[in-house]
């Protein structure tokens, strides 16, 4: 997209074209599988589902059921979303199996409801887990592509949530080869996962395509700010993303212990924004420590919310631990973060430091003393805050926005079609 900053900017802003010019998808129907968020707020999928259906295609999506999304069956944007029921959100090994199970269960049966009403010709799965290709299989004698959609690395998510390796990890990493082998074609969230998919998955180069998270900047807009997520402090740094084990929120909550026990420093609040598996150990954690009146948990939260704490806060932080799994993926709020200018800080790793560049402070792996140091350091420079997010939004629009990566997903569909 060879255009002038400012019409870059504008192009942005406009969003996913309601349709695409030439509509290369025309007559062609979709299926999406999506195991662990449902739709649509699943941010990165439903941006791909909204522009295969400009580029003309039919498009359906299977996922679970959640929070405000409890519906089994709606039509959103012209999109068809078929949700199921899990049992339980999976905290141990022997949880995920259950959980992916039941999974694999409804996405075969609503997969086949599908393909009886109206024959789809391709199917995206989306991981985790690495055992869509399951439900995909029968569907490639009828001629149906398999397209996979690689979000996470899990057999590195496994051995970051569980700290070892053994039979569960040795079958992650079966599923992954076993997954790439039934792929025509896969897309990366990054270069690192397209380095994987080719050496570890035994991919031709040319059959993987990057196509990143970006965000859709029509959608992701700053709102005036709310005052009231501060509690009455003079700052605010924000986390947007899971509560999960492997997103070191433990480590934030002990900068944010060093930053008020410490350094003295009773003058920012922090606000933590998500859902996951980890939320309530954190909540203990916080409690226990005696820092509640400065962490805000506010659980998973409409956009409206999400909108304004991002809008209010002085800084985003990333806390994610580096591990292998942290070092070669992509986090949806560093990009968030980026688009409504504001600044970050994160631990160092290698994705993390591609995607943010000069707009973020990137402090020694896994110390959350440093962290805090980062933090205080940039609260206390709002001059170098403002140059660091403009730097970010800049670099958004120039490069990482959703608009850069429809070419490489419609690229990657017409591939997989024309094998």
């Amino acid at each position: 997209m060879n255009l002038p900053p400012a019409d870059l900017g504008s192009a942005a802003e406009e969003g996913i074209p309601k349709i695409i010019e030439g509509e290369p998808l025309n007559g062609r129907h979709v299926l999406i599988v999506v195991e662990n968020l449902p739709l649509p707020f699943d941010r990165r999928v439903w941006q791909e589902a909204r522009t295969l259906k400009a580029a003309g295609a039919a498009v359906s999506i299977i996922c679970p059921t959640g929070k405000g999304y409890e519906k089994r069956h709606e039509v959103i944007e012209g999109i068809d979303i078929y949700r199921h029921p899990l049992p339980l959100e999976a905290k141990g090994a022997l949880g995920f199996l259950v959980e992916y199970g039941a999974a694999l269960f409804w996405e075969t049966v609503l997969a086949w409801k599908i393909f009886l009403g109206r024959k789809f010709d391709v199917i995206q799965g989306c991981n985790p887990p690495d055992l869509i290709f399951l439900v995909a299989l029968p569907f490639k004698l009828f001629g149906v592509k398999y397209i996979f959609d690689h979000h996470d690395i899990n057999p590195e998510l496994y051995e970051a949530k569980f700290s070892r390796r053994g039979f569960f990890w040795r079958l992650m990493v079966l599923f992954e080869k076993l997954t790439f082998k039934m792929a025509d074609v896969s897309i990366a969230t990054n270069h690192s996962y397209r380095e994987i998919a080719i050496e570890r998955g035994g991919m031709a180069p040319e059959r993987v395509h990057v196509v990143r998270s970006g965000p859709d900047l029509s959608r992701l807009k700053l709102v005036p700010p709310s005052d009231g997520w501060k509690n009455g402090r003079a700052h605010m740094v924000g986390y947007v993303g899971v509560m999960g084990e492997q997103e070191g929120i433990d480590l934030l909550v002990d900068a944010v212990e060093h930053i008020v026990r410490e350094e003295q420093r009773e003058d920012i609040q922090f606000v933590l924004v998500g859902g996951g598996p980890a939320l309530d150990d954190l909540k203990e954690l916080t409690a226990t420590k005696g820092l509640g009146e400065f962490i805000s948990f506010t659980g998973r939260a409409p956009d409206q919310e999400l909108f304004d704490v991002l809008s209010t806060m002085t800084l985003g932080v990333n806390p994610d631990r580096v591990n292998a799994m942290n070092d070669k993926s992509t986090m949806n709020k560093i990009m968030e973060y980026m688009s409504l200018e504001k600044p970050m800080v994160q631990f160092d790793v290698t994705e993390g430091r591609y995607s943010a560049q000069d707009a973020s402070l990137y402090a020694k792996a896994n110390d959350p003393i440093d962290l805090a140091d980062k933090i205080i350091e940039l609260v206390d420079d709002p001059v170098r805050c403002g140059e660091m997010g403009r730097y970010g939004r800049e670099r958004v629009i120039q490069e990482l926005n959703w608009q850069h990566q429809i070419d490489p997903l419609l690229t990657a569909y017409k591939q997989a079609l024309a094998r």
